[in-house]
């Protein structure tokens, strides 16, 4: 599949359903693909509903039918998503996530990722995918899964943990976050705060959790005026962003933005776009050799002194320091 010139990756999607399986631990992550599908053409998700049986229970007593079998081989970079179920133990429900976790072991490769949300992570633990590896799940299985994964670094009080290809989240819609961090990672940050927007979240982090990306800053509310202006100014950083030209862009006046922006972003609108500047500037230092001054006119800045006058209220690193971690 391409678009123009450039070809879209393809990431397969597996989603294990478990019996009595969850459905908000399906339907919020899953809703977050179908819109990154949307709204980006650079990586399609491809996502397939798998299963035991052709059939499978929620714990609100809808059936999902239809569902395709657990697949002898995975495609290469796969995306495993393991959702929750319910935790009341049956003699079938055993039986059937001894299933799922046999599967998972015998197919599971190098570069599989695994995704478990809520009590998806016992199945992932049972087939061993966390050894050596930190995780979370939800609270009331954090017993559970410390037996059945006594080689891996369980984790409380997290919305979701990151270890190389080992997502794991906490409780039910903590779900939703974890997709949106992946989503904000594998494309950009900018289409998972208009995914977050769209559906009418915020982006969640606590302080243990896998870092915000800086262009995520100033995102955390759902005004959708502001989030044009803000989409307007990531998209080129270094424009000329008068406060009348970002008005018109949010069609409001200029003195209703600036109130707007500073009661939902927390920050000026001036502040804003040097925030974004200088991360377009640690960008560009991080992947080229430019000069500081060259570095300072492709990200908005009249000079590199005032370049680094601005840096200094978000960086505690000098500039240098961006560079050297790219030599």
């Amino acid at each position: 599949m391409t678009t123009g010139s450039t070809p879209t990756k393809i990431i397969p999607v597996f989603v294990v359903l478990p019996p009595q399986t969850l459905l908000l631990d399906v339907a919020g992550p899953l809703e977050v693909l179908r819109y990154a599908n949307q709204q980006q053409n650079d990586i399609r998700f491809d996502c397939k509903y798998i299963a035991a049986t052709d059939m499978q229970t929620t714990t609100i007593g809808l059936s999902l039918a239809g569902l395709e079998a657990l697949p002898e081989a995975l495609p290469d970079n796969a995306m495993v998503l393991m959702s929750g179920g319910s935790l009341v133990e049956t003699k079938h429900g055993r039986s059937e996530r001894r299933i799922l976790a046999d599967w998972l072991r015998k197919t599971v490769r190098d570069d599989t990722t695994i995704v478990s949300i809520c009590s998806g992570a016992l199945i992932a633990a049972e087939a061993g995918v966390f050894d050596g590896h930190h995780c979370t799940t939800h609270a009331d299985c954090m017993g559970e899964l410390r037996r059945l994964a006594p080689l891996a670094h369980v984790l409380e009080n997290r919305l979701f943990v990151e270890d190389g290809r080992c997502f794991s989240s906490a409780g039910i819609s903590t779900g939703i976050d974890l997709l949106l961090h992946i989503v904000s990672t594998l494309t950009n940050p900018v289409i998972a705060a208009r995914i977050a927007q769209t559906m009418v979240i915020y982006i969640r982090r606590t302080a243990n959790d896998p870092q915000i990306s800086p262009w995520l800053s100033g995102r955390n509310h759902i005004h959708p005026s502001v989030h044009k202006a803000q989409d307007a100014i990531v998209a080129d950083p270094a424009a000329e962003w008068s406060l009348a030209r970002l008005a018109g862009t949010a069609a409001l006046s200029e003195r209703h933005l600036s109130r707007l922006f500073r009661e939902h972003t927390g920050v000026s609108v001036v502040d804003y776009i040097n925030l974004m500047r200088v991360n377009l500037a640690r960008d560009i230092l991080a992947h080229s050799r430019l000069d500081m001054e060259a570095v300072a006119e492709r990200s908005g800045f009249a000079s590199a002194r005032h370049l680094r006058r601005v840096w200094q209220q978000h960086h505690k690193e000098p500039p240098s320091f961006y560079r050297t971690l790219s030599s």
